[in-house]
Order: structure tokens, then sequence, then C-alpha cells
């Protein structure tokens, strides 16, 4: 797990979300809701089995935004538990996300944010420091072996872009 990953002010969130993007949300609206610091992190996680969903976690940074977060989210009706319910998160907000918007080169994304490295689709090498990366002003890193990895792909022009799309198409939706 990453070092965030281990932090013991963690809660994860379960509200019976069925979709990423609904998750997505839920987490920007808890982090204005909350007024949570830019050093958070917050992260979806896929729940499969009898009753698959989307559940969120938050990664505080002190004991008393823990509380403060718990007593809010409790008093809501949320079903909150302590600590992450996997190592494999997919983070949507940790340090820096916000300063993620526009094209930015790959030594940018990486000294920006807390994103540990960037891995390109089908290539085993990483992509060189001044590779350009088209944000699309969605950036959604995951937790893998410790460290929070962006996936791009190729795009046009030598640049990258995120993996994930900001609004994917649904599946047969031209049917």
């Amino acid at each position: 797990m990453g070092p965030a990953l281990v932090t013991p002010y963690a809660l994860t969130v379960d509200t019976g979300i069925r979709e990423l993007r609904a998750a997505d949300h839920l987490l920007h609206t808890l982090a204005a809701e909350l007024a949570l610091p830019g050093d958070v992190f917050g992260c979806t996680h896929l729940v499969r089995g009898k009753r698959p969903r989307v559940v969120v976690s938050l990664i505080l940074p002190s004991e008393p935004l823990q509380r403060t977060a718990l007593e809010r989210l409790t008093a809501r009706g949320h079903e909150v538990a302590y600590g992450v319910p996997d190592p494999v998160g997919r983070a949507v907000l940790f340090p820096g996300s916000a300063s993620l918007t526009g094209t930015l080169t790959v030594a940018d994304v990486l000294s920006r944010s807390a994103i540990d490295r960037v891995s390109v689709l089908g290539t085993p090498e990483p992509p060189a420091p001044d590779t350009p990366l088209a944000t699309r002003d969605h950036v959604r890193p995951q937790w893998q072996d410790g460290a929070l990895v962006l996936t791009a792909m190729p795009a046009a022009g030598g640049a990258l872009v995120p993996f994930e799309v900001p609004d994917p198409t649904p599946c047969c939706a031209d049917h």
C-alpha cells in the first residue's frame, strides 16, 4: 500500500452508489461540504459480490479532521467505517489534482501532484519527461503496488492522454 493508504486517519463511505461518475461527484461534494484541505486523498473502490457498488475513501491528514468528518458523515446517514477497503483505490482527490488542467509535460504532472509515475499502455518504458500530456481536465491515477500511477495512452502528435476518458459513452449507446 502507498504511504497515503496506511494512514490511521482514513474513512470509507458507502452510500450504495453504483457508478464511478456519481462516486466522483460525491467525493467533490464531500470535499466542499467538509472544507477538506488539499492534502486529502479521495478514492473510489469497486465492491463486488451480492451487492456490487462503488464506495469512496477519504485519507485525511489528522485525527481531529477524521473525527469531524466521521461525525458529519454519520449525521447525514452515510454508512462510514474506519480505514480503506482495499489498496488499489482510484484517486479523484489528491494533492495537486486541481493543478492538472490543460496540456502539461509528464515532468509537470509528476512535480505538481502526488502522482508517482506515468505509464503508457502497451509500452514497457515510462514516457520521456518532456512528453506532452493532454489532461482533458480529468486525471484519475490508481494505487498500484504502493505508488500512485496515471495510466495514459498515445494521442495525436506524439502526446499522451489519460486512459480514462471524462465522459465515457455507455455500452450500446447507439442502439
